[in-house]
């Protein structure tokens, strides 16, 4: 077991806990270091068909307890109605000398939401569990191998064999899982829509001519999105909105990013190879977006990660709001930055006006920092991300 950035949190709350995430990103180790004294791992398929067929299961073994226990349920999304029981478990009126706490995985919250499921707002604590972020990944971390194999713990962390054991991950999650949906009827066509979001994930989503490169309805095209996203294969950064009225028109469009980037360059067949130049800026840049996002969700950050673009072209490709704070994230895979690179940030301050608290960011692959006339601060991409960390 490794430290996460979310188990401070997860072991001081007194709450009930449900813990979404993709497979593989480490929920059923981080719930097991709590050391449950029952728990129900419904990946299991003996167990899965048992409490398919007799949901009240779970009530009857768990209320023999004397004393208040934790109880862990794994892959709660394969049986929904079990969320049911938990909540008559949890409620007011069962015997309060025995109160018990849940800890639950799922890694789809549209099968808890297709089934109807009570997800027992105010009783339970939504937490989300991604891949690692740098901070996890530890003091040797490398770049290139985060780059190439991404950051899913079992993969990062493997050994010789973790591309195969990636390749294998990227087939059968992201096709197979999706099939026990029972969402895709045609599977050769999804299979041209993974191929194509692959390639189209860290750029503007333009639904137009990913049905023209697939040669799959626009409408099918976004429930596929829809679907991705409700499955946690994919994170939505939406397109920065303005708070004050400006006269200058903002790009909408939203930008889509595979959960994990070497999910993506496995998809792509990129992720035995070194990347070429081409390659890595787009990589790098995806990365360092997930890394923000994860880095939210860890620490429990209540900032907004969106993307900006004027009409005239101008781009920032991160934007971080928190509270009345923004900062605008520039990301570039050289070594070296200069003046042309400000332009994105510029624009961006002025549709946010004097009045804003605005900070402009470079994260790149320098050694050390530089500052700029107008602010802008270019930052070795660790050092901005910890900067961010403690916003």
């Amino acid at each position: 077991m490794r430290d996460r950035l979310l188990q401070p949190f997860v072991q001081k709350s007194s709450k009930s806990l449900l813990l979404l995430g993709p497979r593989q990103v480490g929920k059923s180790t981080l719930c097991q270091s709590l050391r449950p004294d029952l728990a129900f791992n419904l990946a299991d398929e003996e167990l899965y068909l048992s409490f398919s067929k007799d949901s009240g299961r779970l009530k009857r073994e768990i209320s023999v307890l004397k004393r208040p226990s934790l109880i862990l349920v794994d892959e709660i999304q394969r049986v929904p109605a079990l969320l049911n029981s938990v909540q008559a478990l949890m409620d007011p009126g069962q015997d309060a000398k025995v109160r018990h706490r849940f800890l639950l995985t799922g890694s789809s919250a549209r099968k808890l939401r297709q089934a109807g499921a009570n997800l027992l707002p105010g009783r339970v604590l939504l937490m989300n569990l991604d891949p690692l972020t740098f901070r996890e990944a530890g003091a040797g971390f490398e770049l290139e191998r985060a780059l190439s194999l991404g950051m899913l713990p079992g993969i990062y962390w493997g050994d010789e064999d973790a591309a195969e054991v990636l390749r294998a991950y990227a087939d059968i999650y992201l096709r197979e899982e999706i099939r026990a949906e029972a969402a895709v009827k045609d599977l050769g066509q999804y299979a041209r829509f993974l191929d194509v979001i692959a390639l189209s994930s860290g750029q503007w989503l333009n639904y137009s001519k990913l049905a023209s490169d697939t040669e799959i309805p626009k409408e099918t095209i976004r429930r596929y999105v829809s679907l991705l996203e409700d499955t946690l294969m994919i994170f939505r950064v939406p397109a920065f909105q303005a708070r004050t009225q400006t006269s200058r028109r903002i790009a909408q469009r939203d930008k889509v990013l595979l959960f994990d980037i070497g999910v993506r360059n496995a998809l792509l067949g990129l992720h035995r190879r070194k990347l070429t130049a081409d390659q890595r800026g787009p990589a790098f840049e995806h990365w360092l977006g997930l890394q923000l996002i994860y880095l939210g969700r860890a620490l429990r950050k209540d900032w907004k990660v969106s993307s900006y673009r004027s009409e005239g072209g101008a781009e920032v490709d991160f934007v971080l709001e928190h509270g009345d704070e923004v900062m605008g994230i520039e990301v570039k895979s050289g070594r070296n930055v200069d003046r042309t690179d400000l332009r994105g940030l510029q624009s961006l301050g002025e549709i946010l006006g004097k009045k804003a608290r605005y900070r402009r960011r470079i994260a790149y692959l320098g050694e050390r920092a530089q500052k700029f006339d107008d602010g802008t601060e270019a930052l070795p991409f660790l050092e901005l991300l910890e900067e961010v960390a403690e916003l």
